[in-house]
């Protein structure tokens, strides 16, 4: 396809201008060509800075109109007077007009900002963090659950342990098993304020605590700390300490619902939101609750962390790169207690199919709850 035509459906495209089967071609092309989804997402970030300048013009002229009618009606007056001594009679003589004038032009300003902050914001900041809130749709698993725990307390047996009512869900995998180190991104931590746990894909909860968040790369480190998980056997997964290549494939497991969910794609750009190094672009489907689920290639290896999406964009997600982990974990090193933190390299996985590579896995992966 001719560039500039291409250039022409982003723009199409983005204005909302395609029709349903138009848009629906324009989505599967970007999904299986790389280069026209990298292009893109070029093309996206270029049209938004020139947004950006087109309401900054916009902002100054408006100053400069209301100055001049300021002007018109003899509020503000162009003085003959020299310039050594304009800025004194000036102020004396007009100081009070003078604040008016700058009064409004500082109200135009700080509205006129606050409108293409909000706007822009809305535009450029066009990312969603994948946390899951809890909503109502959610009440009648919450039903199920006590009704499942009064069967089961109902019996001589030992009773059930209580599930908490979380109002939040997100995911996180297991990187140290001796510890019951996970791995979540940050953002997950300001939905707990109170308790925070990990469920596992049989649905059973164990009390978890975070020790370390990195607000800059998006990773935090949470300790499973109830008595009763049962340690897990080493991990099957390496962390891989290089970078991906453009359109290596790639799969997700996580918890956008309240059973483990599996998802593939590809790796469509090195860069993320805004030429974000730590990130990488995938393209995949992924939902709220996605958030911390790892991100792997074919040959077993965690390459990367879910963490948000385009929202103007289906199939445009963001993962942190995997090597961000090891920088993470060894500042967690240089810690009191931290110091046996140790992450598995062994690709284990490398030679076995993608089945296999997910049951082996799954049981690693937690749905991360807190309230």
């Amino acid at each position: 396809m001719d560039q500039s035509q291409l250039i022409a459906d982003i723009e199409k495209y983005l204005q909302g201008e395609m029709n349903l089967e138009e848009k629906a071609n324009f989505e599967n092309l970007r999904q299986n060509n790389p280069e026209i989804d990298q292009l893109f997402v070029e093309c996206t970030y270029f049209l938004d800075q020139l947004d950006q300048f087109g309401n900054q013009q916009a902002l100054k002229k408006s100053i400069r109109e209301t100055v001049d009618k300021l002007k018109q009606q003899g509020i503000i007056k162009n003085s003959p007077l020299s310039p050594k001594s304009k800025i004194i009679y000036l102020w004396n003589q007009y100081k009070r007009t003078i604040a008016v004038a700058a009064s409004i032009a500082i109200i135009i300003s700080f509205l006129s900002s606050s409108i293409f902050s909000f706007f822009t914001n809305v535009k450029v900041n066009n990312l969603r963090p994948l946390v899951e809130k809890i909503r109502e749709q959610d009440v009648k698993y919450k039903k199920l659950e006590t009704k499942v725990n009064q069967i089961n307390t109902s019996d001589n047996t030992t009773p059930a342990k209580s599930k908490l009512e979380s109002n939040f869900r997100a995911t996180g995998f297991m990187i140290d098993v001796n510890n019951n180190y996970l791995v979540t991104n940050a953002h997950v931590l300001t939905e707990a304020t109170h308790h925070l746990v990990v469920e596992n894909n049989k649905g059973e909860q164990f009390a978890a605590e975070a020790i370390y968040s990195d607000n800059q790369n998006d990773i935090a480190i949470l300790k499973i700390i109830d008595q009763d998980f049962k340690k897990l056997a080493p991990l099957p997964f390496s962390i891989k300490k290089s970078t991906c290549e453009l359109g290596e494939p790639i799969f997700t497991l996580g918890f956008p619902k309240q059973e483990i969910v599996y998802g593939e794609g590809y790796i469509s750009a090195k860069n993320g939101y805004q030429m974000d190094s730590i990130f990488y672009q995938l393209s995949t489907l992924a939902n709220e609750g996605n958030s911390g689920s790892p991100v792997i290639n074919k040959n077993g290896e965690l390459v990367g962390v879910l963490s948000s999406k385009e929202e103007s964009s289906e199939g445009v997600v963001f993962a942190i790169k995997s090597y961000n982990i090891f920088s993470v974990v060894n500042t967690l090193k240089k810690l009191p207690s931290f110091e046996n933190i140790k992450i598995t390299t062994n690709p284990i996985l490398r030679k076995t199919d993608r089945v296999t590579q997910i049951k082996k896995i799954q049981e690693y992966v937690f749905m991360i709850k807190g309230n």
